[in-house]
């Protein structure tokens, strides 16, 4: 194809170049911040004022020539301010909070290590596309599944206590008093621990296909102190042992599910008679028009690379997508048998979908 210049919008055609290389920009920037965050510069900076890129390379032991280059490029892109009159450089506290701070609810940083995965397997998915295989989570890097805990240990420490399970309704009572609760594809298990630590009369159990995202699990459940009412099992959502669950949640992995059907009727079998099946889901509306933004962009990107070829992976193959929205999904939960199913609450990352039998 061979476009004749002359019969463009010149306007046009350099906004859009100029938005081209602006990301562009930005996502090789992305490969600076996996190298902020690994080599711990990010942390080094947090609280400490200015500092110059001297400095900066005694308190990480790197080399300082690659961390002026590496200032350089962040204050470039806003992610740490540059004082030009003495060559220091700072992170002031707002930024810290996303960038360095593990605890903070803003805290962001777990994308990058997940960024890198992607792109190491980006040559495995040029051949996805054309032969339209799947590829299986446990394909990818191993960063990945670090950054994912990472990436939602905080929203579930800040927000599943907090707003999600009081949305729900009876559960936070039931749970208190003393229930059984399963959690689908629980990855590192940061979702269950944080369950565990907030209901200590309770009991819970935690699933996943990749075995070693349960010995992980089963590690940091030790060494939080909670493995006297936690344990962790390798299993498919369609095939969860056992029954006479109060709870069973899917965090962030329905839409990843080769037959999401069949994974949540097997919850509805293995539920109470009046208990509750919890649905996390990346917040989307039903329409692409509604998703036509940098959050649902990011979950887009995710998708193609991680969500829509792991369940083309499995047998069912039904690749919903990590944008499904909540018509479809509340769709899937009927079709599974669940007679009451409402989006209980909404936020920008999030969609929290309640299903009763």
């Amino acid at each position: 194809m061979s476009i004749d210049l002359t019969t463009l919008d010149p306007d046009r055609v350099e906004a859009f170049q100029g938005l081209v290389v602006t990301e562009a920009a930005a996502a090789e920037s992305a490969a600076c911040c996996y190298l902020g965050d690994v080599l711990g510069l990010y942390g080094a900076m947090a609280g400490a004022g200015k500092l110059s890129a001297e400095e900066l390379a005694a308190r990480t032991h790197t080399n300082e020539r690659y961390v002026r280059e590496w200032l350089a490029n962040q204050a470039s892109g806003g992610y740490v301010t540059c004082d030009p009159e003495d060559g220091t450089f700072e992170l002031p506290d707002e930024h810290a909070a996303v960038l360095a701070d593990a605890d903070s609810p803003a805290y962001a940083t777990g994308i990058f290590p997940i960024i890198a995965a992607v792109w190491a397997s980006a040559d495995r998915a040029v051949e996805a596309f054309r032969s339209g295989e799947g590829i299986g989570w446990h394909e990818h890097d191993h960063r990945l599944f670090h950054g994912v805990e990472r990436i939602f240990a905080p929203l579930y420490r800040h927000q599943l206590v907090q707003d999600w399970i009081p949305a729900l309704a009876g559960v936070e009572e039931r749970l208190t008093a003393g229930g059984r609760v399963a959690d689908v594809g629980c990855g590192h298990g940061a979702s269950t621990i944080v369950l565990a630590k907030a209901f200590p009369d309770s009991r819970f159990t935690g699933f996943d296909l990749h075995p070693e995202s349960i010995a992980a699990a089963s590690k940091t459940a030790a060494e939080a102190g909670v493995g006297d009412r936690v344990g962790f099992e390798v299993a498919a959502a369609e095939d969860l042992p056992g029954g006479e669950y109060d709870l069973v949640c899917f965090f962030d992995c329905l839409h990843d599910m080769g037959d999401p059907v069949a994974a949540a009727a097997r919850a509805r079998e293995a539920l109470t008679d009046d208990g509750t099946l919890l649905v996390v889901e990346p917040q989307a509306g039903d329409e692409l028009t509604d998703n036509l933004n940098p959050i649902s962009r990011l979950f887009y990107a995710g998708s193609v690379f991680l969500c829509t070829p792991n369940s083309l992976a499995q047998d069912g193959g039904t690749a919903l997508g990590a944008q499904a929205g909540p018509t479809r999904l509340q769709g899937v939960l009927a079709d599974a048998g669940f007679t009451r199913t409402r989006v209980a609450m909404s936020t920008p990352f999030n969609l929290v979908l309640e299903a009763r039998p």
